[in-house]
């Protein structure tokens, strides 16, 4: 899926690219295999060029078992990797150049990517995702709620769609969104509104 991530004027800054495979294991049984994620974020902001990627794996039951992110902000470049042991509830983070950090998680931990796919799973099946923790280097709560369903214009076509808030929680942040999915079997996220000091960005399926 792409879209485009756009000021409050509506001009372009950039896109976003996700995809998601399940590779299957028949000899685990039905249904057993193994969830990819994958976002890239190419964006320029004032003074400011961003690159981002993001690959994740995940089980059968969308509980992740590892992140590797790079980014590239300005002169700024990090990468890392957090893999997960979910039997004994714990992340190791290890940072490029610098050390490894074991951390607590959930039973079954998700990463940004993963939640994600859960969000979309638990809606089409008629319920919201449960407040969570969410790993991205550090750990985050996120918080959904339900506004309602509605119909907005996407892509030059209008869509119906249920319409969730977001509070994420961090060691040192805060921060609320909006983001709205269609109300087909697929559950697709179509648009996502950022609040921000220069006013609030959106991020728009483009096809």
């Amino acid at each position: 899926m792409r879209y485009t991530i756009n000021w409050p004027s509506g001009l372009s800054l950039g896109e976003v690219t996700l995809r998601s495979d399940f590779t299957r294991d028949p000899a685990a049984g039905k249904g057993a295999g193994q969830w990819g994620f994958e976002m890239n974020i190419d964006a320029s902001f004032p003074a400011l060029a961003v690159r981002d990627h993001e690959q994740s794996m995940a089980t059968s039951e969308l509980c992740s078992t590892q992140l590797d992110k790079t980014s590239v902000h300005g002169a700024r470049h990090a990468e890392e990797r957090v893999t997960f042991d979910l039997g004994n509830h714990t992340a190791i983070r290890e940072i490029h150049g610098g050390g490894k950090l074991e951390i607590q998680v959930p039973p079954c931990a998700r990463d940004p990517l993963a939640f994600l796919a859960f969000v979309r799973k638990e809606l089409a099946q008629g319920r919201l995702a449960p407040q969570q923790s969410i790993v991205f280097g550090a750990i985050y709560q996120l918080r959904l709620t339900f506004k309602g369903a509605e119909s907005i214009r996407v892509a030059d076509m209008t869509v119906d769609v249920d319409h969730l808030g977001a509070d994420l929680k961090g060691p040192a942040s805060d921060h609320t969104f909006e983001v709205f999915f269609t109300r087909d079997a697929a559950r697709t996220p179509v648009l996502a509104k950022i609040p921000s000091p220069l006013g609030t960005f959106s991020v728009e399926l483009s096809r």
